[in-house]
């Protein structure tokens, strides 16, 4: 606090001018910034233009084993397939060509490089993982236990994990849940869900 009061100020940092006196206060008081780590937003454009020319050299592939020509009847069965995965690996080249113009004049400039822009902190990714991973869970529970189950598991869960909520709180919201879906799409609605071994031992 003394050195911002200007008591105890080093003289390198004090000027005789008040503008730029505050300027060097500024200056030697803000933090240096940390780099963030995680994934750039260059990283994933280029995995994303690797995945789209994988998918469009693979639609090519199988439509010349297809044929992508044009017979006497009209076109081959891999003629357009053939035409959208061109379409595709040139997308991809277009895309990936700016990118590694501007990887190589990175390299060659002799400043300090910058910071490459995050499209995902690994704060974030686990952020995202902690929604992602229980549902692809629930989803791949659904063909064994019913949606229903699967469900109030799913509700329970989030309430606990995410929302801070006691057990006791969680369990019957993720049962009143699945009770009222039930409810509404079995006896009303008459909309078949997918059920379980519980919904078959109680006769539905």
């Amino acid at each position: 606090m003394q050195h911002i009061g200007g008591r105890d100020m080093p003289r390198a940092v004090q000027a005789p001018d008040g503008a730029a006196a505050g300027a060097a206060t500024a200056e030697a008081f803000v933090p240096e910034r940390r780099a963030v780590a995680g994934v750039s937003v260059r990283t994933m454009e280029i995995a994303t233009s690797l995945c789209f020319a994988a998918a469009g050299a693979a639609a090519i592939w199988d439509s010349a084993r297809l044929g992508a020509g044009w017979g006497a009847d009209g076109p081959q069965s891999g003629y357009f397939p053939f035409w959208i995965g061109l379409l595709l690996v040139l997308a991809a080249a277009a895309n990936l060509l700016p990118l590694a113009r501007a990887a190589r004049a990175r390299g060659e400039d002799s400043g300090g490089p910058d910071a490459p822009a995050m499209f995902l902190t690994w704060e974030q990714a686990r952020t995202v993982a902690t929604v992602f991973i229980p549902t692809t869970i629930y989803v791949a529970a659904i063909p064994f236990t019913g949606i229903y189950v699967a469900s109030a598991v799913l509700v329970a869960w989030f309430m606990a994990r995410l929302g801070e909520f006691s057990v006791w709180r969680a369990v019957p919201s993720g049962i009143a849940t699945a009770l009222v879906a039930f409810v509404v799409f079995e006896i009303w609605f008459l909309v078949a869900l997918p059920k379980g071994p519980l919904e078959e031992f109680l006769g539905y």
